[in-house]
């Protein structure tokens, strides 16, 4: 009770600008002193968001840069890929080409292997699958009454999967070229701004803002891009938010631009990982099932017969097409590895062209911050934050202390008022931690408004 008795007392005995308990009144001067020293604590945190936005830009250039880079080395990849699979495919066809043996032995067990596929491919796809069962069945089974042990015996499958691969990493690495293709023009025509060239001017006030009769000068654009997104008025009457629209818009389309999905899952073909341990996207399986049965094929380890199949050996009768079909296993495996290689450069790639894209979100972030100061500023006589009152008295705590409250307005906000455990007389930077938490404040309010 003796303490709150105290500290009413204190209060009461508070008045004008800054008079505690008979101590000297904060003058007028002191006040715009002080609001000078504040301002300039502002002013620096506007010369750092143009700083960052500087450095943003940096940081995209150099991701670029390392993209083109890796586009190099993508472009050695699929030679050796594509090398890889010419060779496969001319192993096949020689081997297509030899004289048909072991035709009774193959042919008896693909008749034991074709029910015990079907079977297997059909209880997967009854657990995992949704519906249309029924269907499956009937193709699969017309499927497997068309398809020849050779192709079982010369590993077709996975020649099929590599030729798959192929067309969709082709494909992926087409629209991943064109989409960085275009964000890179918009980017290039946003850098030349002068805005994003010029350093920050180092006077004792820098505001890249105070224009309040012309337009800023990173208004005027070159690219015929900016100046349809904003076109200008002669009168020069938009406020800086506005101007600073065609830069948020710029950035935006050069995101949509990146934003290419690495894979359709409709088209992936299942592996035979998820066909074991079920631990893949069992919609893509599903899908390819229902759209060729060659996806059931894959599952031919589950079935001895087939298993059987590729291990008979013709070279009695033909020692030549021994040599091709040795010839043709080796190049697969030599295609596959390769092939593998080149979805994970593909995929670097695409991670790549996410960095760009998060840090563009960055810089638009920041962009933002700058035109909502540029707002705040414009018009001004630079003052960006004024101390109205200063007053001192003993904290309502626990442990009483000393503090001093002062209230200030920032930019265009109505007072605020700043507890600060520190006397200004004892700290060169008191207006420097009253500005950072004025703006902390600030930009808090008017993230919940």
């Amino acid at each position: 009770a003796m303490k709150t008795l105290l500290l009413c007392v204190g209060l009461l005995l508070t008045w004008g600008n800054g008079q505690v308990l008979g101590e000297p009144l904060v003058s007028n001067q002191e006040l715009q002193e002080m609001s000078t020293q504040g301002s300039k604590y502002i002013n620096k945190e506007i010369q750092n968001a143009v700083k960052g936005v500087k450095e943003i830009k940096t940081l995209i250039e150099k991701t670029n840069e390392e993209r083109k880079s890796l586009l190099d080395t993508l472009e050695e990849a699929k030679k050796k890929k594509e090398e890889a699979l010419g060779e496969t495919r001319e192993s096949e066809m020689k081997l297509k080409a030899a004289p048909g043996v072991c035709n009774e032995t193959m042919m008896a067990l693909w008749e034991e292997c074709k029910p015990c596929l079907k079977q297997t491919c059909m209880k997967f796809y009854a657990r995992v699958c949704r519906s249309g069962s029924g269907l499956v069945g009937r193709q699969l089974e017309e499927f497997l009454n068309q398809s020849s042990p050779f192709y079982f015996w010369m590993n077709g499958d996975r020649i099929d999967s590599l030729l798959e691969s192929d067309r969709q990493q082709n494909h992926i690495l087409d629209a991943m070229e064109d989409s960085f293709t275009r964000a890179s023009g918009i980017m290039d025509a946003l850098f030349q701004d002068s805005f994003f060239t010029h350093e920050p001017q180092d006077t004792r006030y820098f505001s890249p803002f105070s224009l309040p009769h012309r337009r800023p000068h990173f208004l005027y654009h070159k690219s015929r891009l900016a100046r349809s997104l904003l076109p200008l008025s002669p009168y020069g009457h938009l406020g800086f938010q506005d101007m600073f629209q065609p830069f948020f818009e710029m950035i935006r389309q050069a995101q949509q631009a990146m934003d290419v999905p690495f894979h359709d899952p409709g088209s992936q073909s299942p592996s035979m990982d998820f066909i074991r341990e079920g631990d893949d996207d069992p919609k893509a399986v599903c899908k390819e099932i229902r759209h060729n049965s060659t996806g059931c094929l894959k599952m031919k380890d589950r079935c001895d017969k087939c298993q059987e199949i590729l291990s008979v050996d013709c070279s009695t009768n033909s020692p030549a097409q021994a040599q091709l079909r040795q010839e043709l296993n080796d190049s697969l495996q030599v295609a596959e590895s390769l092939t593998q290689r080149y979805e994970e450069l593909l995929r670097s790639y695409q991670r790549k062209m996410s960095s760009t894209s998060t840090l563009l979100g960055q810089l638009n972030a920041q962009l933002g911050w700058l035109s909502q100061l540029a707002n705040l500023t414009q018009g001004q006589d630079q003052s960006y934050l004024r101390v109205s009152t200063v007053t001192s008295h003993v904290s309502d705590s626990d442990s009483p202390s000393r503090v001093t409250e002062v209230v200030v307005k920032l930019f265009d906000s109505d007072p605020i008022t700043l507890v600060i455990p520190e006397d200004p007389r004892d700290n060169p930077k008191f207006m420097d931690t009253v500005a950072e938490k004025a703006l902390q404040e600030y930009r808090r309010k008017n993230r919940e408004e």
